[in-house]
């Protein structure tokens, strides 16, 4: 068995043992950073999904999503201290992915779910907020919540929507937000385009996260989240 990176081996056990490092370095750059994501990918087990985020002139920000951490709506997840959510558009792949398709070519091959993002990091220290070490920690990824499928879908994008977010008793969002860059189909394209073989590449069955519509605000235990996105449903989880 090939010998773990020191950051992915303190990594990976800090995600099985749910505790905190405190890294002597960061990655030294980008490709680095995703190295040591599949370092980890491969100890923690199979991959459920992938979060992605766009770079302009760059290639975009991705890291995996345990499957195991892929909880249907109405899910109860344990916090430690507080955990951070993201209502998001998700996209569920269907079958396999041409990895040259245009964006309505790949409309055929997925179908759009609503989904709260769950987010936590395994750092601490000085390097806690630094890019790259955020990046090689799945990019703070804790999990992911899963509203039911859109089965009528006639393959419309999903840039500005109409989102409710509550938090208990606060209201979080209430109203017109905008997907990240616009356009959750070309943020998805961008990661097909992106991914490869990363942590397995993209496979049926897995799915896609493609950025927040509320922001990422942090919440204790003994707090319920509900989400809404119009023309594509609900989704809940209960913080204990």
């Amino acid at each position: 068995m090939t010998e773990l990176s020191p950051l992915a081996a303190a990594l990976a056990a800090a995600h099985l043992d749910g505790t905190r490092i405190a890294p002597a370095a960061a990655p030294a750059d980008f490709a680095e950073a995703l190295s040591v994501q599949a370092e980890v990918s491969r100890q923690l087990g199979p991959v459920g999904g992938f979060k992605v985020a766009q770079r302009p002139g760059q290639a975009p920000i991705m890291a995996p999503i345990r499957a195991e951490r892929i909880l249907a709506s109405g899910a109860v997840v344990p916090v430690a201290d507080r955990l951070g959510i993201e209502l998001e558009v998700a996209f569920e792949i269907l079958t396999p992915l041409p990895p040259e398709a245009t964006i309505q070519e790949l409309a055929a091959h997925i179908r759009p779910r609503p989904a709260i993002e769950l987010v936590d990091t395994r750092l601490e220290g000085p390097l806690a907020e630094d890019p790259l070490a955020k990046l090689a920690d799945m990019q703070i990824n804790a999990g992911l919540v899963l509203g039911a499928p859109l089965l009528d879908w006639d393959g419309r994008d999903f840039g500005q929507v109409m989102a409710r977010v509550r938090a208990g008793e606060d209201m979080i969002l209430d109203g017109a937000a905008e997907v990240p860059f616009g356009s959750a189909l070309a943020t998805f394209r961008a990661l097909v385009q992106a991914a490869g073989t990363h942590c397995g590449g993209l496979q049926p069955g897995q799915v896609v996260i493609t950025g927040s519509l509320c922001g990422l605000p942090y919440f204790p235990s003994g707090t319920d989240i509900e989400g809404h996105i119009d023309g594509l449903g609900e989704v809940s989880v209960s913080l204990r």
